[in-house]
């Protein structure tokens, strides 16, 4: 996933090196883990959310489709009751 994030940048290895070494001046190394910390936290709950969201679209479908399963099986049943309506009644008188 790192080499697609980097691709996708197109940042190569000294690019990213340079960048870590700002950070590193920027920030200082008492706070780079912090820093890592909170990026972390930020992640997971993104990936929170969007797990959430996936949940709840394919309960939905689920529900959806039972639904349309439940009607389609109504809808059999009553054409099979209008079938045995309109049926031709055999005589049995003999």
């Amino acid at each position: 996933m790192f080499n697609g994030v980097l691709l996708f940048l197109n940042l190569g290895t000294q690019e990213v090196i340079l960048i870590v070494f700002a950070v590193l001046l920027l920030f200082g190394g008492e706070k780079l883990p912090e820093l890592a910390r909170g990026l972390g936290k930020g992640i997971r709950e993104f990936k929170d959310a969007s797990d959430g969201v996936k949940r709840e679209i394919h309960r939905n479908i689920n529900q959806l489709t039972a639904t349309e399963e439940l009607k389609r099986e109504e809808e059999i049943e009553r054409v099979k009751e209008q079938t045995k309506l309109d049926a031709p009644k055999e005589n049995t008188e003999v």
